[in-house]
């Protein structure tokens, strides 16, 4: 999914050598900027919408028109290794979960993209401690590592088409933020593993607007806040250890 990503496809998409087996499909939120030109210049099939309809909803448009039995919805500032992609799926066809990259920062570190469970004390305290791995809530792997999450970042999903297809895959009622961790949340409902795998290893340019200051970022982020917890209300509990060990024991039932 693009919006107003020209820069990004051009940093992190250029000179990407793509087997003819592969399908690349953009699909782009109305963007302002050349991000459509860049695209298509770059050999992607472009899917042109008329306004934007949200992360959640064009990653969905990308599904619809995908015809592959291994799909990978994957951020404009995502520097993709096409040579990893068999690894990743053997890791996903193997667990039959869904599966992240381990996603790295431009110096080479981990990046936090696996995460556990999403209470709102944990991300409340993420947040004010942003170096802090807190009650495990950032949560990373090594190189030749395998780690299972609660959820993970929308930059990069991987997982099988009927996998992806039974959990909709991306609920269109988050307009932006909060839909990747429901997505993780809706996936431990139906006892699908979510994993993130530090055999494949990308680059991430992490730029997340509610980091800073402002008003506008926050407005979108508070309305799926809201909803995202009204879904999962066990996710505001006062004791999140006691609450997660309790969610853990379930999946492992």
């Amino acid at each position: 999914m693009t919006f107003n990503s020209a820069k990004a496809l051009r940093e992190f998409w250029s000179d990407l050598d793509l087997s003819a087996s592969l399908e690349w499909i953009v699909v782009d939120n109305a963007s302002q900027d050349d991000s459509v030109e860049v695209a298509e210049q770059l050999g992607a099939k472009v899917i042109r919408l008329p306004e934007n309809v949200g992360f959640g909803a064009a990653n969905n448009r990308g599904f619809e028109n995908s015809v592959g039995e291994y799909v990978a919805f994957v951020n404009p500032d995502v520097r993709v290794l096409p040579e990893s992609l068999p690894t990743l799926e053997e890791a996903v066809e193997r667990t039959q979960g869904i599966v992240s990259p381990q996603l790295l920062n431009a110096d080479g570190s981990l990046q936090p993209n696996g995460r556990g469970y999403p209470f709102l004390a944990f991300k409340v305290l993420n947040r004010l401690q942003n170096n802090s791995s807190a009650s495990g809530y950032r949560r990373f792997a090594e190189a030749g590592q395998e780690i299972d999450v609660a959820w993970f970042m929308g930059a990069a999903v991987a997982g099988r088409r009927d996998t992806l297809r039974d959990l909709g895959p991306w609920d269109e009622h988050f307009f932006v933020y909060y839909e990747d961790s429901d997505l993780g949340m809706r996936a431990r409902a139906r006892g699908i593993r979510r994993l993130v795998t530090g055999n494949v290893q990308w680059r991430h340019g992490w730029a997340r607007d509610t980091k800073k200051p402002s008003f506008a970022a926050w407005r979108r982020e508070i309305p799926s806040m809201v909803k995202f917890y009204a879904r999962y209300p066990y996710l505001l509990s006062v004791m999140p250890e006691r609450t997660a060990a309790r969610l853990d024991r379930e999946f492992a039932a």
